[in-house]
């Protein structure tokens, strides 16, 4: 099965490879603007067509030239993108590009034959922890240590800035992979909540570590100290170097902890079952006191690393249905209870079989319960 995966390594250029960089960013942003303005005033036009004017657009700003051209290609390749997008309604109107926002490019793998030797002008050594890129040559790298070469045909790169001034190198790898289908033997169901974040049938629970409120206080009084300052300053942009820090780091943290509570489920398990939530849904009203925890949990990302991982190692996702009431539902002899709409009953005794409850286990049990008969309705089918 062909696959497609990111590694993101960090990038350390030398100060000539910045300026390369810079200009590179500024010359594909320029790009991209212009053809978007053409496109506003002129009508939307293929890719083909506007790849055939940037040759003359290149004659009339000749520091164009000085880049790699297929990063300027790229831009005109991720309007179309987003016009497709648009048409599509996936997502708004494009939007012109900004030098003060993240900054990025990306540029595509190229192969030729010389003399019975292939050649690459994108190519990763792990051993030596070089990566080489067009124009800009090795550039040093770190990242994936216990790794000693990337496998499969890389397809591009992305060359990124962030607003904390680090530089990062993101390749797309196309791979193919051998995946053996586990016969499964263990099955968990997952409620999915804000006091914890991951509840399992098995009687685990994972805390919502509430990563943002942590830093909560570090970044008001960082942002109070920006707005007394004098936009543009020296002053004033360290300091959102700063906060673009703090949101750093409460990404990370977040992440990590993310990618170790799907693992754990992932290697213990052979079906995982979840509910499907429709986040943007419980966004709707503003007015709701658990919107900023309920953001900083991120239950979409975990949901969406569960199911990946669970298809790479061979293993069944199902999701539930979304309006599916699994914590009305006592799990023991099927009885609907009205009254447990309330979030702030957790535990509870069931008026009818009299078995006491425990809100977010009683809940991934029925999920568990929901997922099995998925399972052996499409096994059946099959």
């Amino acid at each position: 099965m062909k696959i497609y995966r990111a590694y993101k390594f960090r990038l350390y250029p030398t100060e000539e490879q910045k300026i390369l960089i810079h200009k590179t960013f500024g010359c594909s942003r320029f790009v991209y603007n212009y053809y978007l303005n053409y496109q506003k005033e002129n009508g939307v036009q293929k890719s083909f067509d506007l790849c055939k004017d940037l040759k003359e657009l290149e004659k009339g700003h000749k520091y164009l030239k000085e880049v790699d051209s297929c990063a300027l290609r790229c831009s005109i390749f991720d309007l179309e993108d987003g016009f497709n997008n648009f048409f599509a309604k996936r997502n708004g109107y494009p939007n012109f590009k900004s030098k003060f926002n993240r900054q990025s490019y990306r540029t595509n793998c190229i192969r030729s034959n010389y003399k019975g030797k292939e050649y690459s002008n994108i190519e990763v050594d792990l051993l030596t922890r070089f990566i080489k890129l067009p124009k800009l040559g090795n550039v040093k790298i770190k990242g994936f240590r216990d790794k000693d070469k990337i496998k499969g045909k890389i397809v591009n790169a992305t060359i990124s800035r962030e607003t904390t001034n680090k530089y990062y190198v993101s390749v797309l790898v196309e791979e193919d992979i051998l995946i053996e289908k586990v016969t499964p033997t263990t099955i968990v169901g997952i409620d999915l909540g804000i006091k914890d974040l991951v509840v399992t049938s098995d009687g685990i629970k994972y805390g919502n570590l509430k990563v943002l409120m942590k830093y909560e206080k570090r970044l008001k009084r960082l942002q109070k100290k920006l707005s007394r300052q004098v936009k543009g300053s020296k002053n004033y942009l360290k300091t959102k170097e700063k906060i673009a820090r703090v949101h750093a780091k409460i990404k990370n943290y977040r992440k990590h902890y993310l990618n170790d509570i799907a693992n754990e489920i992932v290697n213990e398990h052979d079906i995982i079952v979840t509910e499907s939530l429709l986040v943007k849904d419980m966004f709707k009203d503003k007015k709701k006191v658990f919107n900023k925890s309920l953001s900083d949990a991120s239950l979409s990302k975990l949901c969406s690393l569960i199911e990946w991982k669970s298809k790479i190692k061979g293993k069944i996702y199902y999701k539930i249905n979304t309006y599916y009431p699994s914590s009305q539902i006592c799990s023991t002899c099927g009885y609907k209870n009205e009254k447990l709409k309330d979030l702030s009953i957790r535990e509870y005794d069931c008026p009818k079989c009299g078995s006491h409850n425990d809100r977010d286990i009683n809940a991934s049990l029925n999920i568990l319960l929901e997922g099995l008969k998925l399972h052996y309705n499409l096994v059946s089918i099959v």
